[in-house]
């Protein structure tokens, strides 16, 4: 059974296996990320803070598209889902930042809440065929391909680091402060 904190996100196991445990992380910064966003609209999800042009929606975008590009795209070999499908990534290579001003709230919210099931589909699907060092069926820059391990140590580094750009922006929305 899962232990909720107080802002309703699920305490990452203390004593359980490595999947375990990554996964446990990975969804606890997920839902600090969904707490960081709630009830927000287009005015908060568009607001920056200091000089950065970086906003909630922006970041919500930006994970939904990190999401389908990790754990689909790189894990699994598999084409980009809708929108990530069409865009022209040369034209404008923070299309994901850039576009979410155009979209709203709900739409935001419910492409970032899909793509995070379709990314917990595919990594309950890696889970079931492999181990955490299943290398995935796409390549790093390098040529090196990533083991599931490694993308889901990535993931939880920028859930994680882009949790704290989201406190400072909703700090400076309604003065929401918390981990």
């Amino acid at each position: 059974m899962t232990n909720l904190d107080a802002q309703g996100r699920p305490e990452p196991p203390a004593a359980a296996d490595e999947a375990g445990t990554l996964l446990g992380f990975l969804d606890f910064h997920r839902a600090t990320f969904a707490w960081k966003c709630a009830g927000l609209d287009a005015t908060g999800l568009n607001t920056t803070a200091a000089a950065s042009p970086m906003t909630l929606g922006g970041m919500m975008k930006h994970l939904s598209y990190v999401e389908d590009h990790w754990f689909s795209v790189v894990l699994h070999g598999r084409d980009p889902h809708p929108p990530w499908d069409t865009v022209d990534w040369q034209a404008d290579r923070d299309w994901d930042w850039h576009s979410a001003a155009s979209d709203t709230p709900d739409h935001l919210r419910r492409l970032w809440e899909d793509t995070v099931t379709r990314s917990r589909t595919a990594l309950d699907e890696a889970l079931t065929t492999g181990d955490l060092g299943l290398l995935a069926r796409r390549t790093l820059s390098t040529g090196e391909h990533p083991s599931l391990r490694w993308i889901l140590c990535h993931m939880i580094e920028e859930y994680a680091r882009h949790n704290g750009h989201a406190d400072l922006i909703r700090e400076s929305i309604d003065g929401t402060t918390g981990e």
